[in-house]
């Protein structure tokens, strides 16, 4: 891939993810990133992060990852609760959380995130209530609290969930309302919407203040107009007009590296409308709002009349008060950030009918 790029772009931000980096071991780490720096240059203000695993952690991997340059992390706690984790299959004591904390801090990493899970087997509010008091005792820079997403079709794995009692969607919705209320409490994290929280002066919530903000399909990003680059077995990348993805069996994977191929399986290109309809959603997801007037200038389209039949699909979200709709344009309520997805989906027309949806619930 590296010789069909221009040579003279850096690269802005690099992520190690897709299942955890750290089942390497420090030198093959530390090759690894010989080889990425031998391709590619990076800028002096690059945001680089990994995800890494507390359970199969040393300090030695930390170290090994900033010498090559990575100055975030990102780590998987899912809930502090015994019993959840017991459930997950998934033993992760607090101690082993704050140790890689502890040791990231000392080793000069400048944003730390922790990942959070709601809707696991044996949670209660009570109980997430809890979690989220050790979580804010640690005091991490950025949180994200995704909903557990069961899809056994995708994931067999999931399919040992699910002899258990999954909390009903009731009781999900009313642990998203505590998690917001409890992490926004006295301003300590900004609800950047779509699952993420960030403190007060991080970039994130900076961005969203000024309406800088912006989306792709790995999240929320502060580098706007950054062409992605994907590698490995399923990754995605993303271009202005396309998007592309490599094969996600490692076996045809692995022929088409050897062979010399791009392991690419499939690929699509992004028609007007598809740049249209992509920047709509990811405005309300970024700003929480619509400008009529703003995005008619932008998208060079009568923002009211093109979009007449989805702005009237959110008639029922008013009825509700998750919208609220002005003479120029929709903001979405606090409660509304709760179906921000839901709202959003209004103006996406590739979605199949309810009923025939194969992902997983919002909620």
């Amino acid at each position: 891939m590296a010789p069909r790029l221009n040579p003279s772009r850096k690269v802005v931000q690099l992520h190690f993810g897709g299942g955890s980096p750290t089942f390497l071991r420090p030198d093959e780490i530390r090759r690894l990133g010989a080889v990425i720096h031998k391709y590619f240059t990076f800028s002096p203000d690059i945001e680089a992060s990994v995800e890494v695993d507390p359970r199969r952690l040393t300090r030695e991997h930390l170290v090994a990852l900033r010498e090559i340059g990575f100055n975030r992390a990102s780590m998987g706690v899912q809930d502090f609760n015994p019993d959840v984790q017991k459930a997950i299959h998934r033993i992760q004591p607090r101690e082993m959380t704050q140790q890689a904390m502890d040791w990231m801090r000392e080793l000069g990493f400048g944003s730390i995130n922790l990942d959070l899970i709601y809707g696991l087997p044996n949670q209660t509010p009570e109980s997430f209530n809890t979690t989220l008091d050790t979580v804010l005792e640690m005091n991490p820079d950025r949180l994200a609290v995704f909903s557990y997403a069961h899809v056994p079709w995708i994931k067999p794995a999931q399919k040992i969930l699910e002899a258990k009692v999954l909390p009903a969607p009731e009781t999900k919705l009313q642990v998203l309302k505590l998690v917001i209320e409890k992490l926004t409490a006295e301003g300590r994290y900004v609800y950047i919407g779509m699952d993420h929280f960030a403190r007060p002066d991080d970039e994130l919530a900076v961005a969203q203040r000024n309406k800088q903000l912006q989306r792709n399909f790995q999240g929320y990003s502060t580098r706007a107009g950054s062409d992605i680059y994907s590698f490995g077995m399923s990754a995605i990348s993303q271009i202005p007009d396309a998007y592309w993805q490599n094969e996600k069996e490692l076996p045809k994977y692995q022929e088409a590296v050897d062979a010399g191929r791009e392991p690419w399986q499939r690929g699509c290109f992004v028609t007007s409308e598809d740049n249209i309809r992509r920047e709509t959603i990811m405005r309300v997801m970024c700003d929480l709002s619509l400008d009529f007037s703003g995005m008619s200038k932008h998208l060079g389209i009568d923002f009211e009349e093109y979009f007449a039949q989805e702005l009237a699909a959110l008639d029922p979200f008013q009825e509700d008060g998750l919208v609220q709709r002005t003479s120029g344009g929709i903001i979405v309520s606090d409660t509304g950030r709760l179906f921000i997805r839901n709202i959003a989906m209004c103006f996406d027309n590739t979605l199949a009918p309810s009923g025939e949806r194969r992902h997983s619930r919002t909620i």
